[in-house]
């Protein structure tokens, strides 16, 4: 296990509303599923986790928005969220939203920076 500021990926690997990167946190004394995206330029990282029913989003490993490219989407239930911020915005996540996690892009990379979570490898 590694700190904060731990290496997620290459911020290559994380293309304008494309597929995500996912990876694994250790918060809270648990392992958690979580995910980068780019939208609008901006790298963005959540916990895997619906707001509707506890259940990863991705339909197929890293596939997280919808086919506009608008909306990360629960493959399960259609529950839609603002990639900018996680909110809900469409389906039955009535209001709730993602949990997002600090992340910062910097020398060609996409970090883990969030104090609260370790990046989990293995």
């Amino acid at each position: 296990m590694a700190g904060p500021d731990s290496l997620i990926c290459t911020a290559e690997e994380l293309r304008e509303r494309s597929k995500g990167v996912r990876f694994t946190v250790l918060r809270h004394g648990q392992q958690q599923a979580a995910f980068a995206v780019r939208y609008d330029g901006i790298v963005r990282a959540y916990l895997n986790r619906c707001a509707h029913v506890s259940i990863e989003l991705d339909w197929n490993p890293g596939e997280f928005f919808d086919l506009s490219g608008l909306y990360l989407v629960c493959s399960t239930h259609g529950a839609g969220y603002a990639p900018e911020n996680g909110r809900c915005r469409t389906g039955p996540c009535a209001g709730r939203g993602l949990i997002p996690l600090r992340i910062e892009e910097r020398d060609g990379a996409i970090y883990l920076t969030d104090e609260s979570s370790e990046l989990h490898h293995g």
